[in-house]
């Protein structure tokens, strides 16, 4: 399953993104170092459902299918907040660090507000810059892979001496518990112009520039500006997506998502995650506070910002930075069925650029092994092992018996 990495200082709002995310009941409060040990919980993807296309009711299996929406599982990790020089082990350290060594992607959970200072106290709103926050924490996450290859680096030069082993092939073992790959290595690599010099000739600036990089290729970001229905936080996110043009920053609130979330789990209102708005379905049974909270929610968020933010961040980091599509796989192309009947039972997130083959491997290993062809549902086309997967695709797998 992916995993996304939820980061960010402390007290900006990044437990109960995660809480909202995953309704895991995890301890929400306005103090640093509320999280001591990660949280893992499951959230979702949002997409459009193929029943609608193919007009059939499904019955999922690995994902859930609400009005025509499929939500497609991810796992997300809270971490416990940063502070800086976390990567010296100051605050708690490492521990917390070590906690992103799976994550593929990384959201960024910024006080856009400006009401947190740069430990994680609780100060006016409008008195801290957010964009300071996120060069920090990249320097903190890249300052930690630095101190890990920096740390055998001489050992490192000397075997790529004698060995003559290719450079990116030494530093991608070295990395490799970090999800780095010997790929985005030599990408990075290139990127700096250091494919062509030997490792006993970069200095200690060029190692950090390109781990900086190499970072950027292995666990993209997203900055998850929080806080948004907060007045301050207006003009910052404008400002931040002024300034900062190379990173994805989504305006998100959210404790608007964990209110609506809890009412529609209790019957009080329908909400779906990711949405614009909510009807409310039993007025009777909120209070005057909780209906205007709602109301609150719908004015100062939802129709400024068009939603709460954190399931589009969710979506945005999986199917935007990391590139991923979802695909449906079926065993009967008629009845668009599994073998015990189920209509489009699962969503399976395949990289892009996946193939048939790839498809049929990740379903069962024997599959990709006795693969023969695969079959487009929707056109009836025969497909080859080459075949590259479209998002959205039905798909149907021949395989030799």
């Amino acid at each position: 399953m992916i995993q996304i990495g939820v980061v960010g200082k402390p007290n900006t709002g990044k437990t109960t993104f995660f809480v909202a995310s995953t309704l895991v009941d995890a301890k929400i409060a306005s103090y640093p170092f509320t999280t001591i040990d990660a949280n893992r919980g499951v959230g979702y993807v949002r997409i459009e459902c193929v029943c609608k296309d193919l007009g059939v009711k499904d019955t999922p299996v690995n994902s859930l299918c609400i009005e025509g929406n499929r939500f497609v599982p991810v796992e997300l990790i809270d971490v416990a907040g940063l502070v800086p020089d976390a990567w010296r082990g100051r605050g708690l350290g490492n521990k917390f660090l070590d906690e992103l060594r799976r994550a593929s992607v990384l959201v960024h959970v910024v006080d856009a507000s400006g009401g947190t200072d740069e430990e994680g106290r609780v100060i006016k709103p409008g008195t801290h810059d957010p964009i300071e926050d996120i060069i920090f924490l990249e320097r903190e996450i890249d300052m930690w892979i630095f101190q890990i290859l920096k740390r055998d680096w001489d050992r490192l030069v000397k075997y790529a001496t004698i060995s003559k082993e290719r450079a990116s092939k030494l530093i991608s073992d070295k990395l490799s518990g970090l999800g780095i790959t010997m790929e985005s290595t030599e990408r990075a690599m290139e990127e700096l112009g250091l494919a062509r010099k030997k490792l006993q000739e970069w200095s200690d600036d060029e190692l950090l520039e390109f781990i900086h990089i190499l970072r950027s290729f292995s666990k993209p970001m997203l900055i998850a500006a929080n806080k948004s229905d907060i007045p301050e936080a207006e003009d910052n996110i404008k400002r931040m997506k002024k300034e900062l043009k190379d990173y994805i920053i989504i305006p998100t609130s959210a404790v608007s998502e964990l209110a609506l979330r809890k009412a529609a789990e209790k019957g009080l209102i329908k909400y779906l995650p990711g949405s614009e708005d909510f009807i409310i379905l039993k007025e009777k049974e909120l209070t005057q506070k909780q209906l205007k909270g709602l109301e609150y929610i719908r004015e100062n968020v939802l129709k400024k910002w068009g939603n709460t933010g954190v399931q589009q961040a969710i979506d945005t980091a999986v199917l935007e930075l990391l590139k991923y599509i979802v695909v449906f796989p079926v065993e009967d192309e008629l009845r668009l069925t599994d073998h015990h009947g189920r209509v489009l039972p699962d969503a399976l997130l395949m990289p892009m650029g996946s193939t048939a083959r790839d498809l049929a491997y990740s379903i069962h290993t024997e599959l990709g092994d006795k693969f023969i062809q695969a079959i487009d549902v929707r056109t009836k086309r025969r497909l080859g092992a080459e075949y590259r997967l479209k998002h959205r695709d039905v798909i149907k797998i021949v395989a030799r018996r």
